[in-house]
């Protein structure tokens, strides 16, 4: 079969099963299958598929995954956001706009600690949340803010979506944790910009708590211990992969063993919270590797198939400015972030989208950290964002899914600010990568 009549049938069916409901996995998976075994001629395309998604998903840098996922599944039922919400309250509540922003902050530290997004949604969700609606804050900044600064756990390291696009492209994952680290932090400082300025000229969409409920420096200072377990979790986490002493899959066990630790010493490691960590982290799991797996033999069909090279010819051949190639790229991710799982994007885009990327001279570290940037806005974009819809399990009284769609467009549009410096400057990303022990 020409590879051209072949894409178009993957595409098209995938497109079809998808629009039809069909989970992603099961899309992906049983497309494999079923073309694989015409395009190969029989049983041998069953063969060929399930072997390729058996190798990937034994690959040692995979293995980090269940690693984190558990250790974020051990912080949330930690108990430490409620300590480190009670440090934003005392230290910035004061300040215009100063929980909102405090809570971009909790959030930044639970990224730098657990590799997915919804944990600081719905921890923060569950405490920050109520706790700006009584004291008079826009619900809608409030829920944007929350949104906004949960989907940087895909983009502050460790990020579980960056090890599976470093397995799909061949780079280390840990650069790809290292490169991630400035785009990740300057995203959270343009969260913080925006909220402040806009208090500041609308004092009534964040208000400071009245003189009565502030807290003087002693009790200030008290608080900061919520924050010291944490700040030593992710320096060990990130510096033993910086130093070259430990590969990310095993930074995560020491990772994980800290989390534990964390949760051993607020008393939190009782045999109710030990069931629920153990469901959360498997159940997580189990959804990201059927993903991999259904995704990984769709990729490989694509791959062995020739489609794949076909479309890398297709693109490289028109007489476009490669930077144009690049942009619609970051389109086709936009779009594709409002329906689909950012795991099966990568893995789907990889075959087609990698090819070009090479032969166009890009930085393949560089465009991974584009990819998560899109990944971002993809986790706040209706109708399918995913922390939309943790918001509003956790917030179900308070807004409606009219109201959270309203409140996360304007921390897109900052994200997309953030994709523009990053594809203008790519030393934003390359810097410290440059700096690792390899």
């Amino acid at each position: 079969m020409d590879p051209w009549l072949l894409g178009i049938i993957l595409l098209g069916a995938m497109l079809l099963f998808l629009a039809l409901g069909v989970p992603v996995a099961f899309t992906l998976g049983g497309l494999s299958l079923a073309i694989g075994y015409f395009v190969w001629g029989g049983t041998g395309g069953f063969y060929a598929v399930t072997l390729g998604s058996l190798g990937k998903i034994s690959e040692f840098t995979l293995t980090a995954i269940p690693l984190f996922l558990l250790m974020a599944a051990v912080l949330q039922f930690s108990g430490l956001a409620d300590d480190m919400y009670e440090m934003v309250y005392r230290w910035m509540g004061s300040i215009k706009g100063g929980l909102a922003i405090g809570s971009i902050i909790i959030s930044a530290i639970f990224a730098a600690m657990v590799g997915i997004s919804t944990v600081a949604t719905a921890t923060l969700g569950l405490t920050a949340l109520p706790s700006m609606i009584k004291r008079g804050y826009n619900k809608k900044l409030a829920a944007g803010a929350i949104c906004a600064g949960g989907a940087l756990g895909i983009i502050i390291p460790p990020s579980v979506i960056m090890i599976i696009y470093a397995s799909e492209a061949e780079v280390s994952a840990g650069q790809m944790f290292f490169g991630g680290i400035v785009p990740g932090v300057l995203m959270a400082l343009i969260y913080i910009i925006y909220i402040a300025v806009r208090c500041a000229r609308n004092p009534a969409d964040g208000p400071p708590i009245p003189p009565e409920e502030r807290f003087n420096l002693a009790q200030k200072l008290e608080s900061l211990r919520a924050v010291a377990l944490p700040i030593l979790i992710i320096f060990l986490v990130l510096g033993v992969i910086y130093l070259g002493l430990a590969t990310p899959t095993e930074a995560a066990a020491i990772g994980l063993v800290g989390s534990l630790v964390c949760a051993l010493t607020k008393r939190q490691l009782t045999l109710g919270n030990l069931k629920k960590m153990f469901v959360m982290g498997v159940g997580v799991n189990a959804m990201v590797f059927w993903i991999i797996i259904g995704a990984v033999a769709y990729s490989r069909l694509v791959t062995m198939s020739g489609t794949g090279e076909w479309f890398s010819s297709l693109v490289t051949g028109l007489e476009v400015n490669r930077w144009l190639v690049l942009l619609g790229m970051q389109a086709v991710f936009f779009v594709l972030g409002m329906l689909l799982d950012p795991a099966g994007i990568i893995l789907i885009t990889g075959p087609f989208f990698l090819p070009v990327i090479t032969a166009l001279g890009f930085d393949p570290l560089w465009y991974g950290i584009l990819f998560v940037i899109n990944m971002n806005m993809a986790y706040l974009t209706p109708p399918f964002g995913f922390n939309l819809f943790v918001i509003k399990g956790v917030a179900a009284s308070e807004l409606t899914i009219g109201d959270i769609y309203k409140a996360v467009w304007p921390f897109v549009g900052l994200q997309a600010i953030a994709l523009l410096l990053v594809v203008i400057f790519p030393r934003l990303v390359t810097w410290l990568p440059g700096l690792m022990i390899k």
